[in-house]
């Protein structure tokens, strides 16, 4: 949905890099598999990083296998699967569906209501299934969206609604480690909203649509809050991370969760030598 928790391009082996891309070409084919090939277009980073987080907590047993798929005709690719494979899937579909809605009743975007007609039928089995975390995904982007529609410049209410809809996503099972799960999640939807605001403000502004920061942005201090902030809620996820029992895999967590989901950041921070004219008006 946000696609912010990323592999940095630095501090790993090409054999770890090879690790995250087989559950990344995992989650793929799982989507494919249940939901048919058009499925894999949505697929998420962010859900591959919950797919890899609970696999490292739970250990279920992995399988491996190689294909060839149509983005990598010639060589074959290596792929993970597991049990919790599907439950990502499943949340990519979803996510996805209710995004594409959201943008149709925000913007009648015409690509968000053809999204939306074509997940319908994937979106109704994972309903079925998982109908609790589904009623919080859409009830979160609705209150989100009605804090929108009344202009509200504040990023705080909306960042509790992202944070409750991935801390639900997050709680995979109800078990001792669940509320940390839920605490990650939480912080991580945090984390995401401002983040998106912050690297959409330039095309807000331009376009003259709805964003947290629009008055923000005006303080000469406007960087400085932005990356206070960040820092707090990354902080916060990273803390709760730390204190799960994690080995498999713990270095790519590591990576994305301290280095991969700043990588937007520091593209816009360069980005922001070439500010919008409105930017540098409204700042004085």
């Amino acid at each position: 949905m946000f696609g912010y928790l990323t592999l940095s391009g630095e501090g790993l082996t090409q054999d770890r890099h090879e690790r995250y891309q087989a559950y990344y070409c995992g989650l793929c084919r799982a989507l494919g598999a249940k939901y048919g090939s058009a499925s894999r277009l949505i697929l998420s980073n962010d859900m591959a990083f919950l797919w890899m987080l609970l696999s490292s907590l739970y250990e279920p047993e992995e399988r491996t296998g190689k294909r060839r798929c149509a983005p990598h005709p010639v060589r074959q690719r290596v792929y993970l699967d597991n049990e919790i494979a599907d439950y990502c899937a499943d949340m990519n579909i979803a996510l996805a569906y209710h995004k594409c809605l959201d943008d149709w009743e925000d913007d009648r975007s015409l690509w968000g209501i053809a999204g939306a007609k074509w997940l319908w039928k994937a979106y109704q089995q994972v309903n079925r299934k998982h109908f609790t975390e589904c009623e919080m995904i859409r009830d979160c982007l609705r209150n989100i969206a009605e804090l929108e529609r009344n202009d509200r410049q504040t990023p705080d209410e909306p960042a509790q609604w992202t944070a409750k809809m991935l801390g639900k996503i997050f709680r995979y099972r109800e078990d001792y480690w669940a509320d940390t799960l839920q605490d990650i999640g939480e912080a991580m939807g945090r984390f995401v909203y401002l983040m998106d605001a912050y690297d959409d403000l330039p095309k807000d502004l331009r376009h003259k649509r709805y964003n947290p920061l629009k008055e923000y942005a005006k303080q000469r201090d406007y960087e400085d809050i932005c990356m206070d902030g960040l820092t707090l809620l990354a902080a916060e996820c990273a803390q709760a991370f730390e204190t799960l029992p994690l080995m498999r895999d713990v270095d790519i967590l590591r990576n994305i969760l301290y280095a991969g989901m700043w990588t937007r950041y520091h593209v816009r921070r360069k980005m922001q030598k070439h500010s919008t004219p409105a930017l540098k008006e409204d700042r004085g």
